[in-house]
């Protein structure tokens, strides 16, 4: 909401979405970095299912992702949100939020 307010009084930037693609069992990039308000939209290009899962504090998830399905997330408070792929453990990502 502040975000926006910022926006119409033309003191903030508009949020942006980001894409993280889901590929050889990694998330491209691995680290994003964004801004509070802007939009993460995970892209599974895998034939096997994925999730991105927060692993922290945060509370979030896409839900299972088949072949060309998206998951998004808003992202809200600033710091360091990690998250994984809660079928395949070893795959990590990392969104800093500033």
């Amino acid at each position: 909401m502040i975000v926006w307010l910022l926006v119409l009084l033309g003191l903030g930037r508009a949020p942006t979405t980001h894409t993280v693609e889901i590929r050889g069992m990694e998330f491209h990039p691995a680290v994003l970095t964004v801004a509070a308000g802007d939009t993460v939209v995970w892209v599974n290009r895998d034939i096997v299912p994925h999730t991105a899962t927060a692993t922290g504090g945060t509370k979030w998830d896409t839900g299972q992702l088949t072949q060309g399905q998206t998951g998004r997330y808003i992202a809200h408070a600033q710091g360091t949100a990690r998250y994984a792929c809660t079928l395949h453990p070893t795959m990590h990502g990392t969104l800093r939020i500033r």
